[in-house]
């Protein structure tokens, strides 16, 4: 019969207690192998170098991780366009062809129109690039049916398109129909001498920096400049056959389709340089896919009313311009500690990766990873349980390393 475990006394408990305390202040350390292997070795120092490069490079010299950042600054955009310009017996200043006038970010420069003249509620045919507008008896039509695609209300008369033998279903609408007496004119002409000023500030919070791309200065500059990326960086004056040129589009051809062309003003600054360091960069590009004839162009429509013989008339006005986007972007960067250290300590325990790879060679591919991986790794057996006791808290450099008495055993890799 197995002999009865002693129960534990008030003093073995305050010994256990003494140990447990004492090994809490133990410091312990991994022990170092060095194993003299030069294509192992080759391959450490490159990984090293590599991870190295990476930080000291990009990290710190290209993305600045030494440097708190803030993107998306705080931004105004005022526009003014100036520029006349003719078409068929007409002149036309900046109050007709640009839309809308208030001169925000986006907005509208009309290079061609479409006039539909002289429209009254009435009846007429329909136009034919309607889906089933087409008939051939009153029969093909009913009265009352509405198409949204369409411009009115049908009567249920098949009539007489407006020129040729076809006929339509009659609606009630503003009539004639745009497609029935449309008239094109081209105002194109002198539009690329447009100029556009484009006034814009910006302001970064975090670091309480602003800035504006206009020069401040008072001897009428603005009325005699324009844009130019180096002399004249902060005179934003663009001509808008310049803009539509640097987007690498034809003029005239935009001008008939239409078409959205993006003005980006990138502010990148460094903010522990100068202010004056900090400019803004001009870009532009179109906008709209102009390979996919779907959802290419631009065009919208409005009207113009007046009265005619006490009733009410328009002209209906499709208008094909040159939409512009002013789009403002950037990020500003200045020292802080926090992020210096923050990346310093991710370098420094990235360089770790080499250790981690080439052990896993070690343990892996080499003939005698056995014997590395005895060297590495210690085995401990359970202890017997009557051993338990003020022992448990031992510190576990009390033990007898096998390595230690073994010290040139590694020549054996």
């Amino acid at each position: 019969m197995a002999a009865a475990q002693p129960k534990p006394t008030a003093g073995t408990a305050r010994r256990l207690a003494r140990g447990c305390w004492s090994a809490f202040w133990d410091y312990e350390t991994p022990k170092v192998i060095v194993v003299k292997n030069r294509r192992l070795g080759v391959v450490y120092r490159a990984v090293q170098l590599l991870i190295l490069l990476y930080f000291v490079w990009y990290v710190f010299i290209v993305q600045k991780g030494y440097q708190d950042s803030e993107t998306g600054p705080e931004s105004s955009v005022i526009t003014k366009v100036k520029g006349i310009t003719s078409s068929e017996h007409k002149v036309w200043d900046v109050e007709e062809y640009v839309k809308p006038p208030e001169g925000g970010s986006v907005f509208s420069i009309i290079t061609r129109i479409e006039l539909t003249r002289l429209q009254t509620l009435g009846t007429c045919p329909e136009s034919m690039r309607v889906n089933n507008a087409t008939c051939d008896s009153d029969e093909d039509c009913v009265a009352g049916q509405l198409d949204m695609l369409g411009n009115g209300v049908r009567t249920g008369r098949c009539v007489p398109y407006y020129h040729g033998a076809s006929q339509t279903c009659e609606v009630s609408a503003w009539c004639p129909v745009e497609d029935g007496a449309a008239v094109s004119q081209f105002l194109g002409k002198m539009a690329p001498n447009f100029t556009i000023l484009i006034k814009n500030s910006i302001h970064y919070p975090k670091f309480q920096f602003s800035k504006g791309n206009i020069e401040n200065r008072k001897d009428g500059y603005l009325k005699r400049c324009t844009f130019h990326e180096v002399s004249d960086l902060y005179c934003p004056i663009f001509k808008l056959g310049f803009i539509v040129e640097q987007a690498g589009e034809n003029f005239t051809e935009l001008a008939h389709t239409g078409g959205v062309i993006g003005v980006i003003i990138n502010w990148d600054c460094d903010l522990d340089l100068s202010p004056l360091k900090c400019n803004p960069k001009y870009s532009f590009r179109r906008l709209d896919p102009k390979h996919i004839p779907a959802s290419s162009g631009y065009n919208f429509r409005f009207a113009k009313y007046y009265k005619v013989n006490g009733s009410t008339a328009r002209t209906l006005i499709k208008a094909y311009g040159i939409r512009i986007d002013v789009i403002v972007h950037g990020q500003a960067g200045k020292f802080s500690l926090i992020p210096t250290i923050i990346n310093l300590a991710t370098a420094l325990t990235s360089i770790g990766v080499g250790s981690f790879l080439c052990d896993w060679i070690l343990l892996t591919f080499m003939n005698k990873n056995k014997i590395y991986s005895h060297k590495k790794f210690d085995k401990m057996v359970d202890a017997p349980e009557q051993s338990a006791g003020p022992e448990l808290c031992a510190s576990k450099h009390s033990q007898q390393d096998p390595a230690l008495m073994d010290p040139r055993g590694l020549a054996q890799l």
